[in-house]
């Protein structure tokens, strides 16, 4: 009788397994699917029963890189991070062999297709569109895995030289595009401005020679500057025309003296 409880105890103790709280347990009676086993100490009795262990947390995968052709039939080298969790343990045992390396394999193929599905100013532009069609596309099948995706980022894009090339001298140009509109724009605001400003002046007499008073006594300040004072155009026409006139009444008083 002691042999016997001795025995029972010894296969007890033989029998616990552990099962840790970010885990769960698929246990099996007999090469069939018998349970689901949860956290804390758990009786599997040997020979007739077996159990396997399944990581419940969120993993982070990284994708290899994946050389694909875009839309526009420009070669890419992308890689990606994705996301997942195990949401149901038994189907992850019972409906896949190793559902680690099926999700791997199926997301490579999912980013190469969807890769090919758009030119390469959308993948640059929208890494998170691409990114989420990633996702949808693989959590559909990984549903029946059992697999919650919850994520799948791209971490990077990479062109051949020559592009990168052709897309620094596009961007370049973009750039000078942007300065020349923005001077030329400038330049109106400071034209109409000016306009304004001499239509204003005009209309008031004696404006215009008041702010060129005014410009003069800014120079002035700064016994450095040199002042350089200019006429209008039309005054010294009026000093010429004066100056004929003087000249032509002295030669008509000449003449008319010598009659004399």
């Amino acid at each position: 009788m002691p042999f016997l409880i001795g025995l029972i105890v010894l296969i007890i103790l033989i029998s616990i397994r552990q099962i840790n709280q970010y885990e769960r347990g698929v246990k099996f009676m007999f090469g069939k699917f018998h349970k689901i086993m949860n956290p804390g100490w758990r009786i599997v009795l040997p020979v007739i029963q077996s159990y396997q262990k399944i990581d419940l947390r969120t993993k982070a995968v990284d994708v290899p890189d994946q050389d694909a052709i875009t839309k526009d039939n420009v070669p890419v080298n992308v890689n990606a991070v994705i996301y997942y969790k195990v949401g149901d343990a038994q189907k992850a045992i019972l409906e896949i062999e190793s559902f680690q390396y099926a999700i791997m394999q199926y997301a490579q193929t999912t980013m190469r297709n969807v890769v090919g599905e758009v030119t390469l100013d959308e993948l640059l532009a929208s890494r998170d569109k691409v990114a989420d069609r990633i996702e949808q596309l693989v959590e559909v099948v990984t549903a029946g895995w059992g697999i919650d995706v919850s994520s799948v980022e791209l971490k990077d894009v990479k062109l051949p030289e020559s592009m990168e090339r052709t897309i620094a001298k596009q961007a370049e140009a973009e750039r000078e595009k942007r300065a020349v509109i923005i001077t030329s724009e400038g330049e109106l605001a400071a034209s109409q401005n000016m306009a304004e400003a001499a239509r204003a002046l005009s209309a008031v007499p004696g404006a215009l020679h008041l702010r060129t008073l005014q410009s003069i006594n800014d120079i002035s300040s700064d016994a450095s500057n040199t002042v350089v004072f200019t006429l209008p155009l039309e005054t010294l026409q009026a000093f010429t025309g004066y100056a004929s006139k003087v000249g032509k009444g002295a030669a008509s008083t000449h003449v008319t003296g010598g009659n004399a």
